[in-house]
C-alpha cells in the first residue's frame, strides 16, 4: 500500500465526488492501484482555488469506468472522508510539504511531478499535512472556544498524545471536525429556519446534521451536513421533514407537526439557507437519500419538544 496526493478541481471534467468516487486516467492506475486500503489527500491547485490540502479519505478499490474507455474510478471508502479543520497550502515558509517536489536546496520544482495529478505522498509528509490540517487538540479548542474554563472533557483532551490515524478513526473526534466544518459553512446559521442564534456565553445554538447517517454509509463531507437548530435536527432524523428533488424546498409530514410548529420554526419562504459556496451546498444524492428512506418513515420516538413542557 502507498499513500497518494489526488489533485481535485471542482470544474474538471472528470466526475469526482471526494467523498466517494475519484474519477482518472490509465497512466495513474498503477499508482492508485498500489493506495487500495491507504489513505489519500486531496488537493486543489492554487488555480483552481484557495484550498490546497483539504481532505483525506481512504481507498477501497478500483474499477474501470463504466462505458469510457481509459478512464477507472477509485472508490472511496464510506466513512473514511474528512475534511481538514484547516486547509493546508502546497508552499510554507517557500518550501513544498511534499518532499517529492521540492529541489535539493528547499526550493520547488518546476514542471514534471508539480504538475501530475497522481502522487506518491510519503508517510512523514502525509502525517505532516494531517498534523497541520487536523490539530490533535481539535476537541479542547472547540470545547474551550466560547468557554475559558475548560471542562474536564477538554483537560483531558490535552492529556494524551494520540497518533495521526487515531485522528482520522475516532468518532469523537470525527464529530468535533464535522461540527466544526459543517457551522462555519452555513456561517452559523440554521438552513431551515434562518436563525442565526449565540447563547449568552456566544456559543452558536445551531447544531451539524448528517443528512445521510455514517452508519448507513454518510460522510463526514460537508455535502452531507446541514447546519439546524436542535428542535429542526430532531425532526430531520426521524424523518417529519426533508428537502424535495428540488434540493431547496422544505418538505413536512403534514400528518405528524403541527401547523402552527411548521410556521414558527421554518423560513417563512419554506425555502432551505444554504451556503455562500456553492461546494459546500448539500448533494442532491444525500437529499435524495433521505427523503427516500427516512422522510415519513420513522416514529418519532419520545415527546416532541413542542409538546414538552
Amino acid at each position: 500500500m502507498t499513500k497518494l496526493v489526488l489533485l481535485h478541481k471542482a470544474d474538471s471534467v472528470y466526475d469526482d465526488e471526494p467523498d466517494v468516487v475519484y474519477d482518472f486516467p490509465r497512466r495513474y492506475l498503477k499508482a492508485v492501484e498500489e493506495a487500495v486500503g491507504d489513505w489519500v489527500v486531496y488537493y486543489e491547485p492554487v488555480k483552481a482555488g484557495p484550498r490546497g490540502y483539504f481532505a483525506v479519505a481512504k481507498i477501497a478499490r478500483v474499477i474501470p469506468k463504466p462505458g469510457v474507455e481509459g478512464r477507472f474510478l477509485a472508490m472511496i471508502e464510506p466513512g473514511s472522508f474528512l475534511p481538514l479543520d484547516a486547509e493546508v497550502p502546497r508552499l510554507i515558509d517557500g518550501r513544498p510539504l511534499e518532499q517529492s517536489l521540492m529541489e535539493p536546496d528547499g526550493t520547488p520544482k518546476k514542471g514534471g511531478a508539480v504538475q501530475l495529478a497522481v502522487r506518491r505522498l510519503s508517510e512523514a509528509d502525509f502525517a505532516r499535512i494531517v498534523r497541520l490540517g487536523l490539530p490533535e487538540d481539535l476537541e479542547r479548542r472547540e470545547a474551550t472556544r466560547y468557554d475559558p474554563a475548560a471542562p474536564e472533557l477538554a483537560e483531558e483532551a490535552m492529556i494524551f498524545e494520540r497518533p495521526v490515524l487515531d485522528r482520522l478513526t475516532r468518532r469523537p473526534y470525527r464529530d468535533v471536525a464535522f461540527r466544526r466544518k459543517v457551522r462555519e459553512a452555513y456561517d452559523y446559521r440554521c438552513s431551515m429556519s434562518g436563525l442565526r442564534l449565540r447563547n449568552g456565553g456566544g456559543r452558536p445554538e445551531v447544531q451539524a446534521a448528517h443528512i445521510r447517517p455514517v452508519e448507513r454509509s454518510g460522510s463526514d463531507s460537508v455535502r452531507n451536513g446541514l447546519a439546524l437548530s436542535g428542535t429542526l435536527h430532531w425532526m430531520f432524523d426521524r424523518g417529519l421533514i426533508s428537502i424535495a428533488d428540488d434540493n431547496e424546498t422544505i418538505l413536512v409530514s403534514s400528518n405528524k407537526v403541527p401547523g402552527d410548529v411548521v410556521s414558527r420554526l421554518l423560513r417563512p419562504d419554506g425555502k432551505l439557507w444554504k451556503p455562500e459556496d456553492k461546494q459546500n451546498w448539500p448533494h442532491p444524492a444525500n437529499l435524495k437519500w433521505h427523503r427516500e428512506n427516512i422522510f415519513g418513515q420513522m416514529a418519532a420516538s419520545g415527546p416532541a419538544p413542542w409538546d414538552q413542557t
